[in-house]
C-alpha cells in the first residue's frame, strides 16, 4: 500500500517551499509567543458559555470550526492543521479551550491531566464513510458491510480498544488485505489519533485504519492510502484521486451536496478541551520542576521524530507522560526552545550536530535505544545482495573508515566528488533529511553520511542518483510499495519494519539520548544558562549569520524568487494576449462572442484565484501529471486576463468617437484607424492602471 501527500508534483518540485515555510513558521512561532507572553493569564471555562470570548481552538475543515464560529460568534478563532499544536497552545496557555472530535478529546485528555473535557457537548453528529455520487454499487457494498459490523459487535470492539481514557498500547489485530486485484484508494487525514494516526513503522493506524482495511479484506480488494490535510480530502474524492474517505468525516448536509456518504458507523460529537481551573489560574506561576535524570520524564511533555521507533518506547517506559509527535528535527528543536515540550529523544550523532549550534541545549541520562542503521529494499529485491556485496567492499577498501571520520567524527559537512556514470539508469532513494551527520540540505543539494553512502553506490552501478524527500513515517511504505527502490534515514533495523521491508547489513550503530533546555536541568545554574537581556539582539544577530549567512539559505530566497519572477512574467504575457482576445469579444455586437466573453469576465473576477488553482489542479488536470509551476502560471494568466479586458475596453471606449469617424473618412480601413489612432491613445490612457494591476 501506498502513501501519498494531496499534490505530489508540487512537493517533488523543489525543496525551497518547504524550507522557507519552516523558516517563517519558526519567526512567526517565536513572535507569537514573545507576544503571548505579555498576557498569559487565560480564561477559566467551566460551561461552553464561559468561552464567548475567549481564545478557542478549532481544526481547520471540520465541522468543529463551523460549530464554533456559528456558536461562539465574538470568540478569537484559531485554526490548526495538526492536533497536537493545538494542545501545545492550550497547555501553554496560548489558548483558553479546543474544539475537537470525542475520541480525540478523550485521548488527549487520558494523556494530559492537566487538561478536562467539558461534559456538555457542543453537537451530536454521525461519523460516515464519503464516496463520490455515481459509486452506488460500491456505496451499497459499503452499507451492507457497516450494519454486518455492528451486528457482529465488530464496531463496538473497535471502539472499545481505540476510544479508551486511559493511556497505554493499543491492540490492532493482524488484517489479511489482498496484495493483487483492483486498488481500493482510501484518502486520510493521518494526524488525528485516535481514529486516523502514523505509526512508529510508517502505517497508517488508528480505528478508522483499521476499518479501511477490515473494507479492503471484506471487499477483496487491495488498499492504498493517500495522507493529506483534512480540507484536501472532498476535492482529492471528487477528482477521482482518492475512491472514498474514511478519516472520521461528519456527514453534514453541506457535504451531501458535494459527495454521497454510507450508513453512520460512529455516532461522534463535538466537545470543548480546557485547562484544569488549578493549571489556568496562573500557569506564568507553576515552573516546570527541574529534570535531573531521565527517571524525572514520567509526567512531562516529550517530543519525537513521527513514525521513528521512539514512539513506542516512549509509550512502553513511562506511560503517563505526554507524548508529541513532529515531522521533522527542525520542529523538535524548535518545540524544544519555545517550551512546548520539556524533552525530547534524538539520535545520538544528530543531537551532537544540535548542540553545536544551540547552545541553550543539553543532553541528559544514559544512551537509550541502542540500534543498528540499516538501508531498506522491497520484498524480494536484487538490490538489498548487490548493496550488501558493495558495503562490505567500502569497509574493506577503508573508504568507509574515511567517511565516517569526516562526517561522524570530525563533523565535515563538504560533500566528495563522485563520478556520475548514469547510463544503466535511475536509482530511486528516499530520504527525509534528518539531520548531519546522516543526511541534510546544503546550497540546495542533500549532503551527509547517508548522501555520500547511497551517491557511491549509484556510481558503482552506473545509475544516476535520484533522491525524493519524504516525511520519516511515508519511508517504510515508500520501499514497500515500490515507489523508491532504497530509503536510507538512519533508520533503526526493527522486526516490525522487517515484517514490511528487507533491510542491508547494519552499516552503522548508533543509540539515542534525551535532551532539554539547560534551564530545565538540575546539573545547570539556572542564572548561568539564563541569557542577558542585552544579549538578545546579539544572538539575533548570530542566528541571522549562521541560517542566512554561512548555511547560504539566501539562495534558497532567491530561488523562491525566480520561480516568483517567472510565474508573474509568463502569467502577464498570456494573461495579455487572453484579455487582449477576451476584450475584443465583449466588444463584438455578435451575442455569440459578447455573452461568453461576459460571463468569463464576472466569473474570473469574482474568484479567489486561489480557488481557481484548486479548481485547475484538482479537476481540470486531476489525471495529469502537470508542473506546479505551469498551473500557477494558467490561473494567474486566466484571472489577470479578466481584468486587463475590461482596462482594455474602458481604454478604447474612453476614446472619443469621433477620432475613429475621422480616420475612416480620411481613408483609413477599421483596423488602420485603430492601430494608427485610437491604440496608441489606449496604450497611454490604460498603461498606469496595467502597471498597478501587473503589481498586485
Amino acid at each position: 500500500m501506498t502513501i501519498s501527500c494531496n499534490c505530489p508534483s508540487i512537493n517533488n518540485y523543489t525543496e525551497m517551499p518547504v524550507t522557507m515555510t519552516r523558516l517563517l513558521s519558526a519567526c512567526l512561532v517565536s513572535i507569537s509567543l514573545l507576544l503571548a507572553g505579555c498576557d498569559n493569564s487565560g480564561t477559566v471555562i467551566q460551561r461552553i458559555d464561559d468561552a464567548a470570548h475567549a481564545r478557542v481552538g478549532v481544526m481547520t475543515g471540520t465541522t468543529g470550526e463551523a460549530i464554533a464560529m456559528e456558536r461562539l460568534p465574538e470568540a478569537d478563532i484559531k485554526s490548526f492543521d495538526d492536533i497536537m499544536d493545538a494542545v501545545a497552545a492550550l497547555k501553554s496557555g496560548q489558548l483558553d479551550a479546543l474544539i475537537t472530535g470525542y475520541p480525540a478529546a478523550v485521548h488527549v485528555a487520558g494523556k494530559n491531566p492537566e487538561l478536562r473535557m467539558l461534559d456538555e457537548p457542543l453537537s451530536h453528529e454521525d461519523t460516515a464513510i464519503a464516496l463520490r455520487r455515481e459509486d452506488t454499487a460500491l456505496q451499497a457494498a459499503l452499507d451492507a458491510l457497516i450494519v454486518e459490523l455492528k451486528q457482529d459487535g465488530t464496531l463496538e470492539d473497535m471502539k472499545r480498544r481505540w476510544f479508551k481514557t486511559t493511556p497505554g498500547p493499543y491492540e490492532e489485530p493482524d488484517i489479511a488485505v489482498p496484495e493483487s486485484g483492483e486498488v481500493l484508494r482510501i484518502g486520510v487525514s493521518a494526524t488525528r489519533e485516535p481514529f486516523n494516526f502514523v505509526d512508529q513503522h510508517g502505517r497508517i493506524t488508528g480505528h478508522d485504519g483499521e476499518l479501511a482495511r477490515i473494507i479492503g479484506a471484506r471487499l477483496q480488494r487491495p488498499i492504498e492510502f493517500s495522507n493529506m490535510k483534512f480540507m484536501a480530502l472532498i476535492p482529492a474524492l471528487q477528482s477521482g484521486k482518492v475512491d472514498i474517505i474514511v478519516t472520521g468525516m461528519t456527514a453534514t448536509e453541506e457535504r451531501k451536496k458535494q459527495v454521497s456518504f454510507t450508513r453512520p458507523y460512529f455516532a461522534n460529537a463535538q466537545v470543548m478541551l480546557v485547562r484544569n481551573q488549578a493549571a489556568s489560574a496562573d500557569p506564568a506561576a507553576k515552573a516546570a520542576p527541574a529534570i535531573t535524570d531521565t527517571d524525572d520524564l514520567a509526567d512531562k511533555r516529550i517530543g519525537v521524530l513521527m513514525g521513528s521507533v521512539f514512539d513506542r518506547y516512549i509509550k512502553a517506559t513511562y506511560p503517563q507522560a505526554s507524548q508529541l509527535q513532529y515531522q521533522t528535527i527542525a520542529d523538535i528543536v524548535l518545540a524544544l526552545k519555545t517550551d512546548k515540550i520539556d524533552a525530547a529523544l534524538f539520535d545520538e550523532e544528530p543531537l551532537r550536530v544540535i548542540l553545536r549550534s544551540e547552545p541553550s541545549l543539553a543532553e541528559f541520562g544514559e544512551r537509550v535505544l541502542p540500534s543498528p542503521l540499516g538501508v531498506g529494499f522491497r520484498k524480494g529485491s536484487p538490490l538489498r545482495a548487490e548493496f550488501d556485496a558493495y558495503l562490505a567492499e567500502l569497509k574493506a577498501s577503508g573508504q568507509y573508515d574515511d567517511m565516517v571520520a569526516r562526517w561522524i567524527t570530525r563533523g565535515e559537512t563538504v560533500m566528495p566528488e563522485i563520478p556520475v556514470n548514469g547510463n544503466s539508469g535511475v536509482l530511486i532513494v528516499a530520504t527525509s533529511n534528518d539531520g548531519l551527520p546522516f543526511g541534510a540540505v546544503k546550497d540546495n543539494q542533500p549532503v551527509g553520511f547517508d548522501i555520500e553512502l547511497v551517491s557511491r553506490f549509484a556510481a558503482k552501478q552506473g545509475k544516476t542518483l535520484q533522491i525524493a524527500t519524504m516525511d520519516f513515517g511515508s519511508l517504510v511504505t515508500a520501499a514497500a510499495s515500490g515507489k523508491a527502490d532504497m530509503i536510507i534515514s538512519s533508520i533503526y533495523i526493527t522486526a516490525e519494519r522487517q515484517k514490511q521491508i528487507d533491510f542491508s547489513e547494519p552499516y552503522f550503530q548508533t543509540g539515542s539520548r534525551f535532551a532539554a533546555q539547560k534551564a530545565s536541568l538540575a546539573q545547570f545554574d539556572a542564572a548561568m544558562v539564563a541569557p542577558a537581556k542585552h544579549e538578545f539582539l546579539a544572538s539575533l544577530v548570530q542566528s541571522f549569520e549562521s541560517n542566512i549567512l554561512h548555511e547560504k539559505r539566501y539562495l534558497l530566497i532567491w530561488d523562491g524568487l525566480k520561480t516568483t519572477i517567472v510565474i508573474s512574467v509568463l502569467a502577464t504575457l498570456f494573461g495579455t494576449l487572453l484579455g487582449a482576445l477576451v476584450c475584443a469579444m465583449r466588444m463584438s455586437p455578435r451575442t455569440l462572442l459578447n455573452l461568453p466573453a461576459r460571463i468569463y469576465i464576472n466569473v474570473l473576477r469574482g474568484m479567489p484565484v486561489l480557488v481557481l488553482l484548486m479548481l485547475i489542479f484538482y479537476v481540470v488536470f486531476a489525471s495529469v501529471n502537470i508542473s506546479p509551476v505551469l498551473v500557477a502560471v494558467i490561473a494567474f494568466g486566466m484571472n489577470f486576463g479578466a481584468y486587463v479586458a475590461e482596462i482594455y475596453r474602458s481604454g478604447i471606449q474612453g476614446i472619443d468617437r469621433g477620432q475613429s469617424e475621422a480616420g475612416i473618412s480620411m481613408g483609413f480601413t477599421r483596423m488602420q484607424t485603430f492601430l494608427f489612432i485610437v491604440m496608441p491613445q489606449t496604450i497611454q490612457r490604460i498603461l498606469p492602471v496595467y502597471k498597478g494591476e501587473f503589481e498586485f
